[in-house]
């Protein structure tokens, strides 16, 4: 079995800078990564708020250059490698991966991030990939000219909204609330786009679909409106998400919401185990606080390593 320094499960933002800061400590450092690095942040189709990039710039072409940048300190990345198992061993862990892969490793970092969450109603299951779609990045391109509805109200579901307008022909933004929860200067961009329209007020109950394709959403008035039923080609799904913390829930604490909880620097409770990123339970999820949090958890987990060679 192959002896690594660390691993690092999850190639984000978080991943990826703890793979820079420990890779360029000459630590021997491997990354797992179900799909290419960068994680969620290349669906997204523009960042404007990561410092040194004053005209923004994709997250497909921030994602590779954190890549680029930790490939090149020495880095080694296993794409499209689901790690199935984290184990004690002693002081070490033994991960294992889908094809039964090992390695010990002498720290782990898990960074494997959060998926969108479901809203868990009729249609919703059964119209996925047939209009029900969590990624305007991904699938936006397939409704030109058509209407859609992007269901949210945080940063996530107004900034997709704004994408949606390059292609569709109208754009609902479905809210639960009377009020956005984006931040000012997103919202004044949906609000002054003539694209868009808002549903205040509103929840939707089912979505409904013919033939194999979404014809629309059944809405819940929250205020006491009358429900209503909205006219659809496509529907897009922002409402938070869900932490991938399911490797760690036997090992380290988590909070009410699966959030692994973290200290500071970025240790769990189980000695030389870390977490980054939104998998864990810090309050601001932005690719600038991953890219922290994941440069902490790998500046600890160097010191926990260097602590026990010292102590032999």
């Amino acid at each position: 079995m192959e002896t690594i320094d660390i691993a690092i499960i999850g190639g984000g933002p978080a991943g990826l800078t703890a793979a820079l800061y420990s890779a360029r400590a000459r630590a021997k450092t491997i990354v797992f990564e179900t799909a290419l690095p960068g994680g969620q942040i290349i669906t997204t189709d523009h960042v404007e708020n990561y410092p040194a990039f004053p005209e923004g710039l994709s997250g497909a072409e921030l994602g590779d250059l954190m890549y680029r940048q930790a490939e090149r300190f020495g880095a080694e990345f296993r794409t499209f490698a689901s790690v199935e198992k984290i184990e004690p061993s002693g002081l070490d862990f033994i991960v294992t991966d889908s094809e039964g892969a090992q390695v010990l490793a002498h720290a782990v970092i898990l960074s494997t991030g959060a998926v969108p969450r479901r809203l868990g109603i009729p249609g919703e299951a059964e119209y996925t990939g047939r209009g029900v779609s969590w990624c305007a990045t991904c699938d936006g391109a397939l409704f030109r000219d058509k209407t859609v509805a992007v269901i949210g109200g945080g940063d996530a579901a107004v900034e997709e909204a704004l994408f949606l307008t390059k292609f569709a022909a109208k754009v609902y933004v479905i809210h639960r609330r009377d009020e956005l929860r984006a931040t000012k200067c997103i919202q004044e961009r949906c609000f002054e786009n003539e694209k868009i329209e808002l549903k205040w007020s509103r929840v939707p109950r089912e979505v409904r679909g013919e033939g194999g394709k979404v014809t629309g959403v059944e809405l819940t008035a929250t205020n006491g409106d009358p429900d209503e039923f909205l006219p659809l080609d496509g529907i897009f799904i922002f409402v938070g998400v869900e932490p991938k913390s399911d490797l760690v829930k036997d090992l380290a604490d988590l909070d009410g919401a699966g959030y692994v909880k973290v200290d500071h620097e970025g240790r769990t409770s189980y000695p030389g185990l870390y977490a980054a990123g939104d998998v864990t339970d810090s309050e601001l999820k932005q690719v600038i606080t991953a890219a922290a949090g994941g440069a902490a958890s790998a500046f600890e987990a160097l010191r926990y390593i260097d602590e026990r060679l010292c102590s032999v």
